[in-house]
């Protein structure tokens, strides 16, 4: 668990070195937009959510040898990320990412699961929370490597984006040479359930549902770096900013992860989708920087508590056997919703403001909070 994390550090590192930079390369070098950046960012999750789906089914048929896909899946992308920075247009920055995202889906579910199969079922909220703290802590570090090289080292973009290839490939190595798999029994490869929706349990349909409509409320946090930019934040601010998004998220992933384990997976989740609405609805309201400042910091400390949960829920709703397949189910929803979401929210900041798009985002998270509550909630869903 613990080296899982550390690989996850390292390659967040090398991804949050590149992606605050992308709202700001398509802005103000490639004169794109909130629309594209919208396209770019749905098509990307979208491309990586249908992986999932295959990766994480792959490992559970392969008997739970999961170590070999999430190799694969970063070293596509710390293949494919550095060359962001060569990008003539948002055609190329929309190939390039969706790349970076394609070695995300071979390798999250499979790591996923790789997490479950090495924690003991009672403290799952905590291995999830303490492996999105590192997640986040290496956003905190790539966002001020980034802002080092641009503010005191002068790198231009494209050179700071190339540079991330170095932690990068600090993380595959790590996860080659520093991770065992679980033993598993030498049997013949274990036949799968056909893959069927109607094949899950019902609340864990519900909980998807649910999550896949917070998907359309959840949209890229790299528009409030696009937000910053409209309210005249430079390069250099926008990156701390970045990193102290990333920063509030690691303060409490693992206290979300604890308190989950101690209070209700449901009840963490539910309070971190209601202050997420508030958070949305505030950053369409902030006219200055010091204020996006504030609402930023405070949405990252509540979505941070629900990071582990949300991970930990689908692990204790899996059937048996199946981890890699109910990842690979949860990352799937996430995507199916990941293209309109995002060009549904590009675009009603492009025809009716940034104050609108926020606040769309907002009265759909209260809803989604809503109908985790009173019908997705796995103890009553049951029934």
């Amino acid at each position: 668990m613990v080296v899982l994390g550390l690989v996850s550090f390292f390659n967040d590192l090398a991804s949050e070195m590149v992606i605050p930079l992308i709202p700001i390369l398509l802005a103000g070098v490639l004169g794109a937009g909130p629309v594209a950046l919208g396209a770019i960012e749905g098509v990307a999750d979208a491309v990586a959510a249908f992986l999932k789906l295959w990766s994480g089914r792959r490992s559970d048929w392969l008997g739970g040898r999961r170590k070999g896909l999430a190799l694969a899946g970063y070293l596509l992308s710390n293949s494919a990320r550095p060359l962001l920075g060569f990008a003539g247009s948002w055609a190329a920055v929309l190939l390039l990412r969706a790349t970076d995202r394609a070695g995300k889906g071979l390798r999250s579910a499979p790591r996923d699961a790789l997490v479950a199969d090495s924690t003991p079922a009672a403290i799952r909220g905590f291995a999830y929370g303490f492996h999105r703290a590192l997640d986040n802590s290496g956003a905190v570090a790539g966002s001020l490597v980034a802002a080092l090289l641009v503010g005191w080292a002068a790198d231009s973009l494209p050179q700071v984006i190339f540079w991330s290839a170095v932690p990068g490939f600090m993380g595959v190595a790590l996860l080659a040479l520093g991770v065992k798999e679980p033993p598993t029994a030498a049997s013949p490869r274990p036949p799968l359930p056909p893959l069927r929706w109607a094949g899950l349990s019902a609340p864990m349909r519900r909980y998807l549902l649910v999550l896949g409509l917070f998907t359309f409320a959840r949209a890229s946090e790299t528009f409030i770096v696009l937000r910053g930019h409209e309210l005249g934040m430079g390069v250099v601010q926008l990156l701390l900013l970045w990193a102290a998004l990333n920063l509030a998220k690691a303060a409490t992933s693992t206290r979300g992860g604890l308190l989950s384990d101690r209070l209700g997976k449901e009840r963490m989740i539910l309070m971190s989708w209601a202050s997420y609405a508030v958070a949305f609805v505030l950053l369409g309201q902030v006219s200055q920087g010091h204020g996006l400042w504030l609402v930023t910091v405070a949405y990252g400390l509540f979505i941070g508590l629900s990071e582990g949960p949300e991970r930990a829920l689908i692990s204790d709703l899996a059937q048996a056997g199946e981890q890699g397949t109910a990842f690979g189910w949860y990352h799937l929803m996430l995507g199916i919703a990941a293209i309109p979401a995002g060009l549904l929210f590009g675009a009603l900041w492009h025809y009716l403001g940034a104050a609108t798009a926020f606040s769309y985002a907002g009265a759909l998270a209260v809803l989604s909070a809503g109908l985790l509550h009173f019908w997705a909630w796995p103890g009553r869903s049951a029934r």
